[in-house]
């Protein structure tokens, strides 16, 4: 099963995570989840008002394709990351705080244990995977909309996103603080196999090359 659910913003103060046990049990056996990609069939559960808007656009654009007869195409970016990341602003992604923290000379603060598993890809991936599907959107069908997940399909933790660019760029050591946020998934990595598989993309930036670039490239202000 995959190890992908939600912190509920119900959860009693003093529970499981505030005792730093972080990993969800399955809810049926009690037995530790083992984390795995989820692809586009996957069911649609946002777990905070970020993801309900993008579910949201979603659905505008399938209800526009349905509408006039077009077809629209929807991009599920995982955790983008590269040069020209805006520096200090939370909305651009955790890669972007820890090298903001980096910037100004101050460890990468890492919530929970570190060991939570993300799908990191690079913007040059992301940016080849925009224009396969633009050229694609000419072929497809009327009055429907179709998602590609985009990821690397190479999990990594949040504490080796932390704790990479800090040793490639001489920076101070990251923190791993126990802190957590109700609401946060602990689990969440990506299956790009149908965007390989219909639009014949594939990323080409490995993660340490990738964040090798990343722990030294400019930021924007």
């Amino acid at each position: 099963m995959r190890a992908a659910r939600g912190r509920a913003a119900g959860s009693a103060p003093g529970g499981e995570l505030d005792a730093g046990r972080f990993e969800p049990p399955c809810p049926r056996c009690g037995e530790p989840l083992a984390p795995g990609l989820v692809d586009e069939e996957a069911p649609l559960d946002p777990r905070n008002v970020y993801a309900a808007t993008k579910l949201a656009q979603e659905h505008l654009a399938a209800a526009w394709a349905r509408a006039v007869g077009g077809y629209a195409v929807s991009l599920r970016y995982h955790n983008v990351y590269g040069p020209g990341m805006p520096r200090d602003t939370p909305y651009a992604g955790v890669a972007s705080l820890f090298r903001s923290a980096l910037a100004r000379g101050e460890a990468p603060r890492v919530f929970e244990d570190g060991g939570q598993r993300r799908d990191f890809v690079h913007v040059r991936d992301v940016a080849a995977a925009n224009a396969l599907a633009l050229s694609g959107a000419q072929d497809g069908p009327e009055g429907a909309l179709r998602a590609f997940n985009v990821g690397s399909g190479e999990p990594h933790t949040v504490g080796e996103l932390a704790a990479e660019p800090a040793l490639a760029s001489g920076g101070p050591a990251s923190v791993t603080t126990g802190e957590y946020r109700l609401g946060d998934v602990r689990h969440i990595t990506a299956s790009s196999r149908r965007l390989r598989d219909e639009l014949g993309w594939k990323p080409e930036v490995r993660f340490a090359e990738g964040v090798a670039e990343f722990a030294t490239a400019s930021l924007r202000g």
